[in-house]
């Protein structure tokens, strides 16, 4: 796919930004939007009238509301951000800005709606066309600079209203914003259609591998005469259901009787970016997402706060996380090899375990399985939908089947070779993913910015073999032109 530049390009004065179209205007936000503003649709409706409902969890990732709850009008004073059709909602918390939680508000019922109070309101005025705005939201810079400039404690960071007041934007002519904001609708729904094909072949995977481990920890293998362990289950509890027919020989019990004990990280407000090496990084509750440790998935700390070193991630060390969404909620990984100066965050458990008992590679597969997952998921809290927490109490509480040791270790080894080829396909879907959505990054920001001439561009993508057959290369070649464009 060849995207062509402008014929005249002029110095912005803004550093990040660089060279402009030269018929482009460069201004602050304020001198086109209104942000936060509370008059509108809403307040003109009668008391009681219907209107859209919007909690963080229906506002996607890069677009997309999801309008099936309603409230009252009157209830707009009670603690809700109001809109109203036309404006952009921006997520202002971390990690929700980051990961591009944003949408144009459309379809409202009685045009108007309200929301979560994490949300930041950007109303185009008379010079802005909404659909161009919302995508200049979700642009690299606008992303990246207000993640830098988050404020806040314990590790909840909020983009100021200030931020979307100052930004340094750049500004077409309407009818142009309108011929960027229709090409980037085109290519953004064939980009999520690859990536929802790409994540659905990675569902059915995970699937299968929790299949494996379901099968391996929680039935009767070969040899084995069935029954139910002793001690008995307790009557009234559902761990027979949970976890069926096992060896009788295997002991279920709580995970309590396993461990010598737990310890929740500390979560201090970080910068926005990674840790360099050599200095003190926070991880990320998305370290151990897919059930493997990923020391990248990290904060920095800033340089004048002191560390608090017993929180320092070792080689070894069995980690859990006890906030997340709910597909991700209770995933765990073990440590393998990890960098100095890596910390322990709140969100993440570390477990000790006695390994006289239980073993920590069987103690991860028994945390993989179906009866594990669904008894997390029942002890799940929290008052949203996206993000659920398990304390304390419901992990060491959680019912395993715990075999003899040398059973654990017959068990975890042959798991390890079967289940190496799924997770290296996974990996390789990942991989794809991850690609796609730097690609539908930059060219957000080629396009908002000025980097690409997209007028007279089809919106929708006529050879998809570009992107079908290699999205590396596809997203790559971009990059590179992109480059050149503003070097």
């Amino acid at each position: 796919m060849r995207l062509r530049r402008y014929p005249r390009y002029r110095p912005s004065g803004v550093e990040w930004l660089g060279r402009v179209p030269g018929h482009w205007a460069v201004g602050r936000a304020r001198q086109c939007l209104e942000v936060n503003p509370r008059g509108g649709r809403l307040r003109a409706l009668a008391p009681g009238a219907e209107v859209s409902f919007v909690p963080m969890e229906a506002v996607g990732e890069y677009g997309g509301l999801r309008l099936d709850a309603t409230r009252a009008a009157f209830e707009a004073d009670a603690g809700y951000t109001p809109f109203q059709d036309g404006d952009v909602l921006v997520a202002r918390i971390t990690p929700c800005f980051e990961n591009g939680k944003g949408a144009l508000a459309r379809g409202l019922v009685n045009g108007a709606g309200m929301g979560s109070t994490e949300l930041h309101v950007l109303r185009a005025g008379p010079l802005l066309e909404p659909g161009y705005l919302f995508y200049l939201t979700l642009s690299h810079p606008f992303r990246q600079l207000g993640a830098e400039e988050m404020k806040g404690a314990g590790g909840q960071g909020r983009v100021s209203a200030e931020f979307c007041r100052d930004f340094p934007m750049p500004v077409p002519p309407l009818a142009e914003q309108r011929a960027i904001a229709a090409f980037l609708d085109g290519r953004m729904a064939e980009i999520g259609r690859l990536i929802g094909g790409q994540a659905a072949q990675h569902a059915k995977l995970g699937e299968l591998r929790t299949e494996l481990v379901s099968s391996a920890v929680a039935t009767v293998p070969p040899g084995h005469a069935a029954g139910r362990a002793s001690p008995p289950l307790p009557r009234g509890a559902r761990v027979a259901e949970l976890w069926g027919d096992i060896p009788a020989h295997w002991a279920v019990e709580r995970l309590r009787f396993s461990l010598r004990r737990v310890e929740q990280g500390w979560s201090p407000l970080c910068d926005g970016h990674p840790a360099a090496d050599g200095e003190w990084g926070v991880l990320k509750v998305g370290a151990v997402n897919g059930g493997r440790f990923d020391p990248s998935e990290n904060k920095a700390l800033p340089a004048g706060d002191a560390p608090q070193e017993q929180y320092e991630i070792c080689p070894g060390d069995l980690l859990v996380s006890r906030a997340n969404t709910p597909e991700l909620l209770g995933s765990a990984a073990l440590v393998d090899c990890v960098r100095p100066r890596l910390l322990l965050c709140d969100k993440l458990y570390r477990l000790h375990l006695r390994e006289d008992r239980l073993l920590p590679q069987m103690l991860l597969h028994i945390l993989g399985s179906r009866p594990a997952r669904a008894q997390l998921a029942n002890q799940a809290t929290g008052t949203s939908a996206s993000m659920q927490n398990i304390d304390q109490d419901a992990l060491l509480n959680l019912w395993i089947a715990r075999p003899p040791l040398s059973e654990q270790r017959e068990i975890a080894a042959r798991l390890s070779v079967r289940t190496e080829r799924i997770d290296r396909a996974r990996e390789k879907i990942e991989a794809a993913i991850v690609r796609l959505k730097e690609y539908r990054t930059t060219l957000i920001t080629a396009a908002v910015t000025g980097q690409i001439d997209v007028r007279g561009e089809p919106s929708q993508v006529d050879d998809e073999s570009c992107i079908d057959h290699d999205p590396a290369q596809w997203s790559s070649g971009f990059r590179s032109m992109a480059e050149a464009v503003t070097a």
